[in-house]
């Protein structure tokens, strides 16, 4: 698979930057919480921060997959050139950040679940590359059959 992108090297390769993302939402689900994973990468692919959704775990309804990635990563001088990889299309909340803070690519493992901010990021020039991983869709969709309720909370109807 290879992405096009003016902030990414392109000689990375999007399925390891993924890979990051899914393990941290495989954790997620491990400890009783959404499967939603996330990773910010400067634009040569080195790791800055991973971080999953920890609702459940903390109690604390904005601690998203992006959020505990960005929060994570601690200070950088720009965001322009960081590349933030999700298993989930971002929420508005998510796609807030990204937005407040000039994020320049992000990389979505799935849009079919949850569509989330991905037009709204596009039209203020945000590169945004939907994956379609196949274990992303179906991570996450035995997640809300086997627990409606949680996916209710925050994402769902």
């Amino acid at each position: 698979m290879t992405i096009k992108s003016v902030y990414m090297d392109p000689s990375i390769d999007p399925q390891t930057l993924l890979d990051i993302a899914i393990e941290e939402a495989r954790t997620g689900l491990a400890e009783g919480g959404v499967p939603i994973g996330a990773a910010l990468f400067d634009g040569k692919g080195n790791l800055l921060g991973r971080g999953r959704n920890r609702r459940v775990q903390e109690n604390d309804p904005s601690v998203h997959g992006e959020t505990d990635a960005f929060r994570k990563a601690g200070r950088q001088k720009s965001y322009r050139d960081t590349i933030m990889v999700t298993t989930l299309a971002p929420c508005w909340y998510c796609t807030g950040l990204i937005r407040q803070f000039g994020i320049g690519t992000v990389m979505v493992g799935e849009s079919e679940t949850f569509k989330g901010g991905v037009d709204s990021l596009r039209e203020l020039g945000v590169e945004v590359n939907i994956l379609k991983s196949q274990e992303c869709i179906d991570l996450l969709a035995k997640f809300i059959t086997d627990y409606p309720e949680i996916w209710n909370e925050d994402i769902g109807e």
